[in-house]
């Protein structure tokens, strides 16, 4: 089942999405409706998820998809996390310039990082050009959202928790304004790099949030993000380092995840700090992941006065 979040006559609705139409969840007479959201439902379990998937089979009101705008399927969720450093080619492709090495599964844990909700955006959005970096980049992540309390779970038993997949572009601030003329202190490196994902609008989420019996196995999931049409990532997620099972089972032992959490698991090599092909004004992103759909997106423009807060005079 794929369950959108989306904006429709002014005002931000939930549904379910079907190849007939979307199913507005809370114009149909459904105690579902009650529960106010997407991760409303995922919190609310099989029972919830089981009446959505009927209500949706039956209705015959349906919106076109051309009359709503979609939205992040999960709009404020209580944690995002991101993965550094889940794909071998990606660690070395990067080497010194995040400071990471080519970590293989048997000697090394995952790499979690936080991110404010500020960074969620929707398909189809315009994401703002920073005033802190002048090159930012693209990164396809599969994404990962929790759909049960959980804590201190096994990787056996970790998939149970999982609520659905969706898509998100990691988009990165790759340099900082504030670096010139700045005293070297240890790890300035690493918070300069963690500064680059926290930028307004710099995860794009979606189109839909895909329950697993659709989605299909995670591990199994091939992936390609395209700039302006030219391909510039192609892997799959068999090649994590850290599957997702084994990233949900280690971030449950740090802290209770709960429904609507988002893990964004890593991203594989192809990325512009490779290369040195950034991303810049008007450039289109479209992110395809296997029965995922694709998530597509635009750069705005390049600020006129960037933040330089070290500049003298």
């Amino acid at each position: 089942m794929k369950l959108a979040t989306y904006r429709c006559g002014g005002s931000v609705s939930f549904g379910v999405v079907t190849p007939r139409g979307i199913v507005d969840i809370p114009s149909s007479s459904s105690s579902v409706a009650a529960l106010g959201c997407v991760e409303g439902i995922l919190a609310a379990g099989r029972e919830a998820l089981a009446e959505a998937a009927d209500l949706a089979r039956r209705s015959r009101k349906l919106l076109r998809v051309e009359d709503i705008q979609l939205l992040p399927p999960v709009q404020r969720p209580g944690k995002l996390i991101g993965l550094a450093g889940n794909y071998t080619k990606h660690i070395i492709e990067a080497g010194a310039k995040l400071g990471l090495s080519d970590s293989p599964h048997e000697t090394t844990v995952p790499r979690p990082f936080l991110m404010p909700p500020t960074v969620l955006t929707a398909p189809g959005a315009e994401i703002p050009f920073p005033c802190c970096s002048r090159q930012i980049d693209y990164e396809i992540e599969l994404a990962v959202v929790i759909g049960a309390r959980t804590r201190c779970v096994e990787p056996q038993e970790a998939l149970a928790a999982v609520g659905g997949y969706t898509i998100a572009n990691d988009v990165s601030a790759r340099s900082v304004t504030f670096k010139a003329g700045r005293a070297a202190r240890p790890w300035d490196e690493f918070f300069d790099w963690l500064n680059g994902k926290w930028a307004d609008g710099f995860l794009p989420l979606g189109p839909c949030l895909v329950t697993p019996d659709e989605a299909g196995g995670p591990q199994n999931l091939s992936m390609e993000l395209r700039v302006n049409s030219e391909t510039r990532q192609w892997a799959n997620c068999s090649q994590m380092i850290f599957s997702v099972a084994e990233i949900v089972s280690f971030l449950s032992h740090l802290m209770t995840l709960e429904p609507g959490d988002i893990i964004a698991t890593g991203t594989p090599e192809g990325v512009g700090m490779a290369s040195g092909r950034y991303l810049g004004p008007g450039d289109r992103i479209e992110c395809t992941i296997d029965n995922l759909g694709t998530l597509s997106n635009t750069i705005g423009p390049m600020p006129v006065h960037f933040y330089e807060p070290l500049a003298k005079g």
